[in-house]
């Protein structure tokens, strides 16, 4: 969050940047970097404006009515505002004109969870007088990038997320030995309610998808058209938590099964599901512990090179894996992917995302394997820490 301790670590990036400040807007919720790094609370209808400058102290522009929500802004740094847009127009001149600013805007929409600034008010920013440049690296570095105690809290959430998951594919596979299956919806209700005695939130999900279901990366398990987990079958089981606190961030994980015996076909496609993470893997800590950069669509690359290597790049539809960040499981900042997004932002200390490659086969099968990564100077860190390197026969 910005204030006086943070203010000279992104000043002393917008000046490595060469940008004269970070423009931050918000209207209604358009853009949750904007709120999330000023640490508004509160009603929020106007629009607002606030100059990080790369010298001096920060500007807010704001709506006559809504000032509680800056009650967090420093006394001492100044605060504008304003009732008409006349008069919006005319600080906001004064703020940018002649200067080159950073905003949520990602040129060609090439990465969407960093474009957040509406055409229109790009026009008017400009129209004012300034030049914007995308805020993707500020981004990565002071709103996507984990604390110590984010680290603390998914590695603690990582762990019970592992083995709620193995003993789910235990349950799974002694169901259908005994000539009882659960159904997928069942498995779900199930790992949902370990969740609960965990004292562990999710938003939605997990995905438990069984046979064929399981090659469509997001399927929904649903109580109205049951499914059997059958002996015989892959079981793909997906599912995220994170501690009920406000420092709790996500563990993401996918595991696969097989219940009874696999076929040449599945050992086959997990194996280059398996060594398609791993690659991606290595790159990270490759790049990691010599101080190299790397940046995320690099790491899609080195995923997909295997998969496609292996005769199936067809069928690996997704990205390589998402940004988590302290507040979104799926997050603003640098995502593991070169296919449906253009990601070259790098991956720097501090920031975390999953690595899920995945290969799906419409009406026949479908397999991905999912851990997380974060980074600290020097290290790439993966959990779980026993993570998945077979593919599980739950017997």
């Amino acid at each position: 969050m910005l204030n006086p301790q943070t203010l000279p670590a992104i000043q002393a990036a917008l000046r490595e940047l060469q940008v004269d400040g970070w423009l931050l807007f918000d209207f209604h919720g358009l853009n949750p970097i904007a709120s999330g790094v000023l640490g508004l609370e509160g009603m929020l209808t106007r629009r607002i404006f606030a100059l990080v400058p790369k010298e001096g102290l920060p500007v807010a522009l704001s709506h006559a009515i809504e000032q509680a929500p800056w009650k967090k802004w420093p006394a001492e740094w100044p605060r504008e505002r304003y009732s008409s847009w006349r008069t919006l127009e005319e600080h906001l001149g004064k703020l940018v004109k002649g200067k080159r600013v950073a905003m949520e805007y990602s040129p060609g929409d090439a990465v969407p969870y960093l474009d957040r600034i509406p055409a229109g008010v790009l026009e008017l920013v400009k129209s004012a007088g300034a030049k914007v440049v995308s805020s993707g690296e500020l981004v990565t570095r002071f709103y996507a990038t984990w604390s110590e105690v984010h680290v603390e809290s998914h590695r603690r959430a990582a762990a019970i997320v592992a083995q709620i998951a193995r003993d789910a594919i235990t349950v799974a596979g002694k169901r259908a030995r005994g000539g009882a299956p659960l159904a997928e919806h069942e498995l779900a209700r199930w790992i949902l309610d370990r969740f609960a005695e965990a004292k562990l939130f999710c938003d939605h999900g997990p995905i438990v998808a069984a046979g064929p279901n399981a090659a469509n990366p997001h399927y929904g398990p649903c109580a109205a058209s049951p499914r059997q987990i059958q002996r015989g079958e892959v079981l793909l089981v997906d599912l995220w938590a994170r501690e009920k606190t406000e420092t709790g961030v996500y563990a993401d994980q996918t595991w696969m099964a097989s219940l009874g015996e696999p076929s040449a076909r599945a050992r086959e496609i997990w194996s280059a599901v398996r060594d398609a993470r791993d690659a991606a893997i290595a790159l990270v800590q490759e790049r990691m512990s010599k101080g190299a950069p790397v940046r995320g669509g690099e790491v899609d690359d080195a995923a997909r090179n295997v998969i496609q290597s292996r005769g199936f790049g067809e069928f690996f539809t997704h990205r390589t894996g998402h940004n988590i960040d302290p507040r979104d499981l799926h997050g603003s900042g640098p995502h593991i992917d070169n296919l449906e997004t253009r990601e070259e932002r790098l991956l720097v200390p501090g920031v975390a995302f999953s690595i899920e490659p995945g290969i799906y086969i419409p009406g026949e099968i479908g397999m991905r394997s999912e851990v997380n990564v974060y980074l600290t100077p020097g290290t790439a860190v993966v959990t779980p820490e026993q993570y998945q390197k077979e593919l599980i026969i739950a017997e």
